[in-house]
């Protein structure tokens, strides 16, 4: 069977869990060999990895805290180097800090800003380096930058807001040299974080057309079509995977 992504590189920041767990699921599917990182759970990482090796392909966990810097970069340069090459980077690792704006302080300014817009920044800044024609750079943002319907999401959509912009950015700056740069919104998707059937689920499902929760998958999806050969002229592009949220 051919698959799309077949010999293909990926590293997906934050694959431990949720969302990201199922990007790198799902690129493995796909044919590729995934790395991923994690914060604190090593076990549910290497659950991750488990999974796709039992798949066929190659698999790695790098511990890497996306408030630091340099950990970020020695992440993206391990996985080119274990595995041989970096095609596709998803960065997904992202900080969810809430609040009145006057319960916001500099620490939840400079964590949220340091995991959603630095790390993405220099993760891309680092794989680029690697990455040969053909490469694909994949920033998970939220519907939240587009519509934000709840009070106490200021900081939260503010970062999110920032990938618009360097997805835009980047992907003039390196279409000459073939490699693509896109943004996943996701909505309300069912997670530990955000489950379907949580206290808030009811409300939220009425802002939506479809009427209910994405399941990660259906994020997965978006990204494995961006990663493909048939993404190949989509580039600076914002996908909403929201079920209608903004609409």
């Amino acid at each position: 069977m051919n698959k799309a992504l077949r010999d293909k590189v990926a590293l997906v920041t934050g694959g431990g869990r949720g969302i990201g767990a199922a990007v790198a699921l799902r690129l493995a599917e796909e044919g590729a060999d995934v790395a991923l990182t994690y914060q604190h759970n090593q076990q549910r990482a290497g659950e991750v990895v488990d999974q796709i090796r039992s798949a066929g392909r190659r698999a790695i966990a790098v511990q890497a805290d996306s408030v630091d810097p340099a950990a970020v970069v020695a992440a993206v340069d391990r996985a080119a180097d274990e595995l041989g090459r970096l095609d596709i980077l998803v960065n997904n690792a992202g900080a969810f800090l809430l609040g009145p704006i006057e319960d916001l302080g500099l620490k939840e300014f400079e964590q949220t800003v340091a995991v959603n817009v630095r790390a993405p920044f220099v993760a891309s800044q680092a794989a680029v380096q690697h990455m040969a024609a053909g490469g694909r750079i994949i920033n998970i943002g939220s519907n939240v930058a587009e519509r934000t319907v709840f009070p106490g999401f200021s900081l939260y959509a503010m970062s999110k807001t920032a990938l618009i912009g360097m997805t835009k950015a980047l992907g003039r700056e390196l279409g000459g040299r073939a490699i693509t740069v896109n943004l996943v919104n996701p909505g309300a998707t069912d997670t530990e974080l955000n489950p379907a059937d949580g206290p808030n689920a009811h409300t939220i499902n009425g802002f939506t057309a479809l009427g209910h929760y994405a399941a990660p998958g259906d994020v997965a999806a978006a990204v494995a079509f961006l990663a493909s050969p048939d993404g190949r002229y989509i580039t600076g592009a914002t996908v909403n995977v929201d079920g209608g949220f903004t609409i």
